[in-house]
């Protein structure tokens, strides 16, 4: 195959490709083999500092539609592919590469898009999981988790480096690390080494799936091998490269290299990176540590306790001895400087890395990290004010802020086309290179709304079809679209959205609601395999969504629809078809989100509570253009404080009461699985480790079916529900990822 140096060779190479006799596979490699040689011709010399992003997930969806439109092609690549006879979009049978799970991956993949797109030195280090999460089937309303082998189709836009391999060594076994390239494009070419574990077939397991089943000592042991091996390799790497470049004086090696830890996941790194200096360079054991401290920083994702990782340390002492003896080393440093700092002992205690036979990850990384940021003001203001109170009191200059961002060039630019030519048409096409001149569509909302009517028109139609194809469920074209997809987690809400649609289906049954304009609620989220009480409400839903949809007496006016294996690219059709986007966490607990900051640029109002980037989304959008409801973060802390009863509020509103005994009455079947019943135990009389009704769903039902209502009623009046989400559409420039970046890229990494 000839060399392909420019978009010409490109061209010419793709009309000269015959596509008669072969499959969609064959030709959907056979074109990505051609666009990543014109890709990686416009490579350049490496930047002298880069930083790295070590995260357990990179959720970077598919990679055919994004790399040809990031390579100036898209557009002539369709043309081409028609007049041969081929609709591009056949490519969307080839899935989406299944590398991770939810909002922490997706984010990954949007950052490394937003520093290729800004010409900024940021490369990622993960995991090539051969079957990341699992595929989600829905088999009697229940979820099915099924291996998801998504690179039986082959994977052409990764390049194997076999002479770049590493051995990864644990007491037990040693694992050969083996890197894998995918190039990110934008103005610059950067990568994302995902490394693969050979060797053993115990060896093997490490890359098998993301994140095994954690809840026996072989699923914690699989797990803590995951986080110790991509980390490990990472760090390697590159004090291999530093030697090479400037010797062994590791006194620079801060200066060159800027290392990024996504979550607590990738922070035994901090420990990895110590080890090595000591034994393999011999470096004092205090200098190691003042170098950590240079290179190192943490974001926290999560205020959920069980989502911030302690390692027995009997495990660690297990597999990873030296990095045992590291971690103690650094308690007594931790130790030494809590009394030079003067605090008391319930305050060490509270920023301990090891305490009660457990080591910290957060603890290690905040106590280590020179930043540690939320991702949301509120999400930040919640770590220096309770999370991380201590730390804050002690070491506040290292706390900053950096609100999560998405990519335009995915979540506007690929995924709405036509709101994209629409936007060109409006304001011109400089908000493609700089998306802060979206703000001048604020001046614009009356020349935008016939076009806009018709844009959104045709996505929910074109988004309605999707639907069709792959649940085989139909959508009349007049409906407007309420859309929750995300992880299910109890904490997001998604069983508080089952209890308001059985209110309004209830409604509209008996007549005492009237003026209804025809709506359907699109669910999407997988729940984690041993999560039984998230299991139980897709089940739910299902039971739901079968109920309203075959009933004739509403169905014209109010379906249900849960997709099944959500997806980046289910995403992508459903972000740009939703006129509501549902963000109803408790308040508190949902750090950031960036879903809603998707349905946002893509033109749906927010319904939601006052957390996370919801609070700025609302800020910067205006609160009449979007729906907020629920307690807030102040209320719910009194209400945990005080005697909440979620049983009397049952008591006092017939309605919830009909919505919530669905459950335990007959109404809806578990098959038998007590899965039911342990949603309603779970919301009346509490569990083991909480009291009822946790995250205060029947406290918030009644504001949420009202938001909801007022919504549909509003969205009656055509022009002026459209100039609300108009109005949305102007003000999302904030949370492009292109400015996240920028903020790190400035305040943390210096790049």
């Amino acid at each position: 195959m000839a060399n392909i140096n420019g978009k010409t060779e490109f061209l010419q190479a793709l009309n000269t490709c015959k596509t008669e006799g072969k499959s969609t596979v064959e030709l959907y490699n056979e074109i990505s083999s051609l666009a990543m040689q014109y890709g990686l011709s416009q490579a350049r010399a490496p930047a002298e500092r880069n930083a790295y992003y070590l995260s357990m997930e990179f959720l970077i969806g598919r990679s055919f539609f994004n790399n040809l439109m990031e390579l100036g092609v898209l557009d002539e690549t369709r043309e081409l592919l028609k007049e041969k006879g081929v609709d591009i979009n056949v490519f969307e049978e080839i899935e989406d590469a299944a590398l991770g799970n939810g909002g922490l991956g997706r984010l990954a993949a949007c950052f490394l898009d937003s520093a290729a797109g800004l010409d900024l030195p940021l490369h990622g280090y993960g995991i090539r999981y051969k079957y990341g999460l699992f595929k989600q089937a829905i088999e009697n309303g229940f979820q099915v988790e099924l291996p998801d082998d998504w690179q039986r189709f082959g994977d052409p836009w990764s390049v194997r480096k076999p002479r770049e391999k590493r051995k990864i060594v644990f007491a037990d076994m040693v694992v050969t690390a083996v890197p894998y390239d995918m190039p990110v494009f934008g103005k610059r070419v950067n990568v994302l080494r995902l490394w693969q574990a050979e060797g053993s077939a115990e060896a093997q397991k490490i890359s098998e799936y993301l994140y095994p089943a954690d809840d026996t000592e072989e699923g914690k042991l699989l797990r803590l091998r995951q986080e110790y091996f991509f980390s490990a390799a990472a760090v390697g790497e590159l004090l291999d490269k530093h030697v090479k470049l400037h010797g062994k004086s590791f006194d620079s090696f801060a200066d060159y290299n800027a290392i990024q830890l996504n979550d607590t996941h990738p922070v035994l790194a901090i420990a990895e990176l110590i080890r090595v200096l000591t034994t393999k360079y011999k470096v004092a054991f205090g200098k190691a540590e003042e170098i950590a401290k240079k290179t190192f920083a943490y974001t926290n994702h999560t205020v959920m306790p069980e989502a911030l990782e302690c390692w027995g340390a009997s495990l660690v002492k297990k597999i990873l001895p030296d990095i045992y003896d590291v971690l103690l080393r650094l308690q007594e440093s931790q130790t030494a400087e809590f009394k030079r700092l003067g605090c008391s002992e319930e305050e060490a205690a509270d920023m301990a890395i090891y305490a009660n036979d457990r080591f910290s990850m957060a603890n290690l990384a905040v106590y280590v990290g020179r930043t540690v940021n939320g991702v949301a003001k509120l999400h930040t203001d919640i770590l220096k004010s309770s999370l991380f109170k201590t730390a804050y009191k002690y070491y506040p200059d290292k706390f900053q802020n950096k609100t999560n961002g998405i990519t335009q060039r995915r979540w506007l630019m690929l995924c709405n086309r036509e709101l994209s030519d629409l936007l060109d048409k409006t304001i011109g096409t400089a908000w493609r290179e700089d998306i802060t001149h979206l703000g001048e569509l604020n001046t614009h909302v009356d020349a935008a709304l016939n076009g806009f009517v018709k844009v959104k028109a045709e996505k929910k139609k074109q988004l309605f079809a999707y639907i069709k194809k792959h649940e085989g469920a139909e959508i009349p074209e007049n409906f407007i679209v309420y859309s929750q997809v995300k992880r299910l987690h109890e904490y997001k809400r998604q069983l508080m959205t089952a209890f308001a649609i059985l209110e309004i289906y209830k409604g509209l049954a008996d007549g005492t609601v009237k003026d209804f304009h025809p709506s359907v609620f699109v669910f999407g989220a997988k729940s984690a395999p041993s999560y039984k009480r998230a299991k139980a409400i897709i089940k739910f839903i299902n039971e739901i969504a079968n109920k309203v949809n075959s009933d004739t007496r509403t169905n014209a006016l109010l379906r249900v629809v849960f997709v099944k294996n959500y997806n980046v690219s289910y995403a992508e059709k459903i972000v740009a078809g939703t006129d509501v986007s549902l963000q109803v966490s408790t308040a508190g607990l949902e750090a950031s989100g960036t879903g809603n900051m998707k349905f946002m640029m893509n033109g749906a109002v927010t319904c939601g509570t006052m957390d996370g980037a919801n609070i700025e989304i609302v800020e910067l959008a205006g609160k009449e253009n979007n729906y907020i409801f629920g307690a807030e973060v102040d209320e719910i802390e009194r209400l945990k404080q005080g005697d909440y009863n979620p049983s009397a509020i049952l008591k006092a509103d017939a309605l919830h009461s009909y919505a919530v005994n669905t459950l335990i009455d007959g109404t809806f079947s578990d098959d038998g699985t007590g899965g039911f019943q342990g949603l309603y135990d779970a919301l009346t009389v509490g569990a083991s480790w909480h009291k009822p009704d946790h995250y205060f769903v029947l406290h918030d039902l009644k504001s949420y079916v009202n938001a909801l209502l007022q919504i549909n009623a509003d969205s009656n009046n055509e022009k002026a529900f459209a100039a609300k989400q108009i109005k949305n559409i102007a003000n999302s420039a904030h949370f492009s990822s292109d400015r996240t970046i920028k903020e790190y890229a400035v305040d943390v990494w210096q790049i």
